[in-house]
């Protein structure tokens, strides 16, 4: 058996250790509920008359004598399912298919509800992304909404992009004595190639292109069912699923509607009435998702330079099971995590290149073999990571699992023995202005380091229109972008800002982004120290920065400073403002005020939610942490990078 890496295993231990007393209450919650599960029999037998006469009305007359008794498990459907966003509109055939599956398997499946889906991709720049992040946490109320039916044994979670995954499992944990199992709807087939897309766009920012010529190059990258083909927040998610266990093995990059995908769905559903507390392999999500598993999950977000929205989600979804993730875990495990795929927008690559490639059980293996990840886990397909290893594939109409052994493709996915790089994608950053993340996986080396005045904007409309206008032509400057937190105004995504700063790169100019925001999981060359923390709505010290300050921006190094003597950054008061209340309207955004109040921190998740089995009155939402800066480096024998005077 291969022996875990030290560092791997001092921050797990770690992470374990500062989560014992809220892991240990969360565990004994869902045992005492699981307890009782199997006990009793499927849930809704303990329903009274009435309760349980409302639950199967609508049935349809093959199901009802099922659901009216109490020998058959019930398996909850929780759906994402529109038919306007790409990523989600397969899921319009999959019910029925589900309860097929469900009830060959000698269960009853019922779609128990359905969650938001926005699109970041729809709404990016517009005001309606200042409501995406906050969707996470209500696509979790929404779960829990579906699941407070008490009707059921399991889950099957329908979702696939940015908040909509993540959403479904901070949901799902808190019910954590049921089974559950996501089921990936598939990327689209490859369109236009990524690097003409983006020229494009670069084209179009530049005015060389018209509005027709663009919305036909877009039209051909985004052109069917399925997710975005480029490895961003959607796709991260998915590959994330899989390596924690969550999804079957080999199913997470299938494109929708081929044979092997109707039978990988159906094999969930089945799998689903396997795993429920009245079979042999009883498996609560709870339980899977521990400590092993959330490293797992960082592990292969470094591994693949995946989407920095999840230095957000790992944190949230970690607290929704008792455990406690910080940045400085990131930090650690980035530091001996080897980067080892290239896919858009970290290479020319996508998703479907990848999967040819010999995809997440190439990759799975890989860190397997050098101890980069726990093997002994439990899986929604049986115990242990190792069965990841093996793809599925059709024989005789009959699904079949397959080792994959070795990439076939060295420019998309290598070997631990050979990465892309020694460490991993993403970096984390500390310093006078506070602590943020940076995607190092797609910036060239020449460009980790940068040095210059800042241009402070408070809106990311008043740098496009300083773009259009030539006043950022000819100069080196660093772009601050700031009151883009979660408590100014959701920490919407800033990805409409990579095309116009990207050309002034290309032209020679050293540029980047310092925000209390976020950029996209699509972020590419430019760049970026985000989600700083605290933001400048919190007291930030990004809101005393002054146009003209000079920024150093070390993603190698790992450090972000305000060169500005203590003495005179002390004097200033902050500049700048996040709208009010009375302003933040429009796109239902008022109704997200309570939000806005109790949003945390982006080192918390920037959720209202705490970490589960720590409630008390004392406890609010945006639950802090117990860990102290650096406390996890020190921890485990790592240094940290040298902060000047980080203020946290």
């Amino acid at each position: 058996m291969t022996s875990m890496h030290p560092v791997i295993q001092q921050i797990t231990d770690r992470i374990a250790g500062r989560s014992a007393t809220s892991r240990a209450a969360y565990l004994a919650r869902i045992r005492r509920d699981g307890e009782n599960a199997r006990a009793k029999g499927p849930a809704r037998a303990h329903l009274g008359c009435a309760n349980l006469a409302h639950g199967f009305a609508a049935a349809p007359d093959s199901d009802k004598p099922a659901l009216r008794g109490t020998a058959k498990p019930g398996v909850a459907i929780v759906t994402s399912y529109n038919d306007m966003l790409s990523a989600h509109q397969p899921y319009e055939t999959y019910p029925p298919e589900l309860k097929a599956a469900v009830r060959a398997a000698g269960g009853v499946a019922q779609v128990a509800g359905g969650v938001p889906a926005m699109c970041d991709g729809i709404t990016q720049g517009r005001a309606g992304m200042e409501l995406s992040l906050y969707s996470r946490d209500v696509i979790a109320m929404a779960t829990a909404i579906a699941l407070s039916h008490d009707m059921f044994d399991a889950s099957l979670l329908l979702g696939v992009c940015d908040k909509i995954v993540p959403g479904l499992l901070i949901g799902a944990l808190h019910f954590g004595h049921l089974p559950a199992i996501f089921v990936p709807a598939g990327p689209m087939t490859s369109g236009l190639p990524n690097k003409v897309k983006a020229r494009t766009r670069q084209l179009f920012a530049e005015g060389k292109l018209g509005r027709g010529e663009l919305l036909d190059a877009e039209a051909k990258s985004y052109h069917s069912p399925g997710t975005c083909t480029f490895y961003g927040t959607a796709n991260s998610n998915q590959a994330l699923m899989e390596v924690m266990g969550l999804h079957l093995p080999g199913s997470t990059f299938v494109n929708p509607h081929t044979e092997l995908r109707h039978a990988l769905t159906a094999a969930a559903g089945r799998r689903a009435v396997e795993i429920t507390a009245h079979g042999a392999e009883y498996t609560p999500i709870g339980e899977l998702v521990d400590e092993k598993a959330i490293v797992n999950a960082c592990v292969a977000l470094l591994a693949t330079g995946g989407s920095t929205n999840h230095t957000l989600h790992l944190v949230a979804m970690a607290a929704a099971a008792g455990i406690v993730l910080t940045w400085d875990d990131l930090s650690c495990l980035s530091k001996v995590v080897p980067s080892l795929t290239r896919i858009y927008p970290n290479g020319q690559a996508d998703v479907n290149h990848f999967r040819e490639a010999g995809g997440m059980q190439v990759l799975i293996g890989e860190l397997l073999d050098a101890g980069l990840l726990h093997a002994d886990v439990m899986t929604v397909a049986g115990p242990g990571l190792d069965r990841y290893r093996s793809a599925p594939e059709l024989r005789d109409g009959e699904l079949a699992w397959e080792p994959v052994i070795g990439s076939s493709d060295l420019d998309v996915l290598r070997p631990v023995s050979d990465p892309f790089a020694a460490d991993g994608g993403i970096h984390m950053l500390s310093g006078n202005l506070g602590t943020a993340v940076s995607k190092v996986s797609a910036v060239k080396p020449e460009h980790l380091v940068i040095e210059a005045p800042a241009k402070v904007f408070d809106d990311q409309l008043d740098l496009l229109r300083a773009f259009e206008a030539g006043e950022l032509d000819g100069q080196d400057f660093v772009a601050v972008i700031r009151y883009q937190g979660p408590s100014a105004n959701g920490m919407p995504e800033l990805h409409k800002l990579t095309p116009p700063l990207a050309v002034l790169l290309d032209r020679g100019q050293r540029v980047a982004i310092v925000t209390d925001g976020r950029m996209s999981g699509a972020s590419g060359k430019v760049p970026a120290a985000i989600h700083l923390s605290p933001e400048a709505a919190d007291g930030g010290p990004i809101a005393l920065v002054r146009d003209g300050d000079v920024v150093r921006l070390d993603s190698a190094g790992g450090t972000l400073d305000l060169l500005v003597p203590a003495g005179e950054l002390a004097r200033r008061t902050p500049a700048g403002r996040a709208l009010s209340d009375a302003e933040w309207v429009g796109t239902g955004r008022e109704l997200f005020a309570t939000f806005r109040r109790m949003a945390g921190h982006a080192e918390q998740g920037a959720g209202i939610f705490g970490v589960s089995g720590a409630e008390s009155p004392h406890h609010g939402p945006g639950l802090a942490f117990p860990a102290e800066s650096g406390a996890s480096h020190l921890e485990a024998g790592i240094p940290l990078p040298a902060p000047s005077g980080a203020s946290r």
